[in-house]
């Protein structure tokens, strides 16, 4: 007995090695199921490597893919890919949430009373509740897209009712998880100019990357903005600006393109950058052809793969509030201010220096996986980089490559995706976790820099 509570202190006390046991469980279950002869059509089952990678890409809520996801696989196939993600999804957010919970716990009394007034966080014995909201959350919004879905494609495309029931359904999970896998070759590009169609996708994408706690606290003070907290206030302004801005910037690169825009009119030209700003937060659906854009485009997409969505939510990437709190940090500097303030708070230097460490440590797995899958594929660097950029960030997005890889570089891609998933929210508990106080001081150095 005493053992084994032992280990379950051992457990709490590492709870990120706990998740990525259990995703890399998840991932390896996922691969043997589609790896069953009836899990795909035709003679045989499919090769391990490709099972691999389609379970990687579905429990890391990515939606990569080097087979179509429709004619590859059965029913049974989709279901279990279905399955997966929202495993995936749900995982991700209830562990992001009970990780915090954990940290607080390990925190000192004045910490966490700070830390809870400024988080509106909830206590260790509220730990069932939190998890039971995200699941119904979860749910909920996924059942109110796929109702809309449903009656979509029965009305406005004659599916039968089974079926279209069944497309609003994967389509709903796979957009509230971020997941981006979709049951037609060519994403959903023939919906195009569909808002009855896109804007449900569009809208679950965006709320379940804005994160457990924002949803929360959004549902108690949605009428009183200045009562939100800093991480509330970070996550829906910058999100807001980043949709705006790239809906902007998407529609003027892309609108003389007649591979993309072109031949649209105005309002569909509109609508269509839209939805694709939307996506790299990070869904991964597609409505317009990725390897048919201009350069400028696939650049500023990549930026803002790398970004991300909220915290605590579906979305990859370094996290919208990473990124706002590094524009905090330089703003500090060329102003010549000695404390980093953001939102009429003052932030904490070791989040600044966790924000820091995620960046760059992002940035340096990006590069790597570049260099190392373009010495693999001898393709260039463009295609490339957006690929690893998607794969890191769990965003889906593909120029087109991704089927014509060797099998030497779906493996560095499926490295990629399951570092993008959980890689940063296991670094940040860890560096929570193994917080240390020195009992002494080192003499004051200063480097010349620049």
């Amino acid at each position: 007995m005493a053992s084994r509570v032992g280990g379950r202190q051992r457990l709490f006390r590492h709870p990120a090695q706990t998740i990525v046991a259990g995703f890399a469980g998840a991932i390896l279950l996922g691969t043997a199921l589609l790896m069953l002869p009836f899990a795909s059509e035709g003679p045989g089952s499919t090769d391990v490597v490709t099972a691999l990678f389609t379970s990687t890409s579905a429990v890391c809520v990515t939606g990569l893919v080097v087979v179509d996801t429709a004619s590859h696989w059965t029913t049974f196939g989709e279901v279990v890919i279905l399955g997966l993600i929202q495993l995936g999804g749900i995982g991700i957010m209830t562990f992001a949430s009970v990780v915090g919970l954990l940290i607080s716990r390990r925190m000192g009394l004045r910490t966490r009373l700070s830390a809870a007034a400024e988080t509106k966080a909830v206590g260790l014995a509220d730990l069932r509740r939190v998890v039971t909201g995200v699941v119904t959350v979860s749910l909920l919004v996924e059942a109110l897209v796929a109702v809309v879905l449903f009656l979509r494609f029965w009305l406005g495309y004659d599916e039968p009712v089974g079926r279209a029931a069944y497309l609003g359904v994967f389509h709903s999970v796979s957009a509230f998880n971020n997941a981006g896998f979709a049951l037609y070759a060519d994403s959903l590009v023939r919906f195009v100019t569909d808002p009855w169609v896109c804007v449900p996708i569009a809208l679950a994408v965006i709320f379940g990357g804005l994160g457990f706690p924002v949803w929360f606290e959004l549902r108690r003070e949605i009428g009183r903005p200045r009562a939100w907290s800093m991480h509330t206030k970070m996550t829906v302004s910058v999100t807001a600006v980043l949709l705006v801005a790239g809906t902007v910037f998407v529609t003027a690169s892309e609108w003389s393109n007649p591979d993309t825009l072109g031949a649209m009119s105005a309002p569909g030209r509109i609508f269509a950058g839209f939805f694709h700003a939307v996506m790299p937060r990070t869904a991964g659906f597609n409505s317009l052809d990725v390897g048919a854009m201009n350069d400028s485009t696939l650049l500023g997409t990549i930026v803002l793969m790398f970004i991300g969505g909220g915290s605590a939510g579906t979305a990859g990437g370094i996290k919208v509030t990473t990124f706002i709190l590094l524009f905090f940090v330089i703003y500090a500097e060329v102003r010549g201010e000695e404390r980093v303030n953001a939102f009429d708070r003052q932030v904490d230097d070791r989040v600044i220096r966790q924000a820091l460490t995620v960046a760059l440590l992002s940035v340096g797995a990006v590069v790597g996986a570049t260099l190392l899958l373009m010495s693999l594929t001898g393709l260039p660097m463009g295609p490339v980089l957006f690929e690893a950029t998607s794969a890191f960030a769990t965003v889906g997005l593909s120029t087109g490559i991704t089927f014509d890889l060797p099998t030497s570089a779906e493996l560095v891609l499926v490295g990629l995706m399951f570092l993008g998933r959980l890689g940063p929210i296991t670094l940040v508990s860890a560096l929570a976790l193994r917080e240390r106080h020195r009992h002494y001081e080192l003499p004051e150095g200063r480097p010349i820099i620049g």
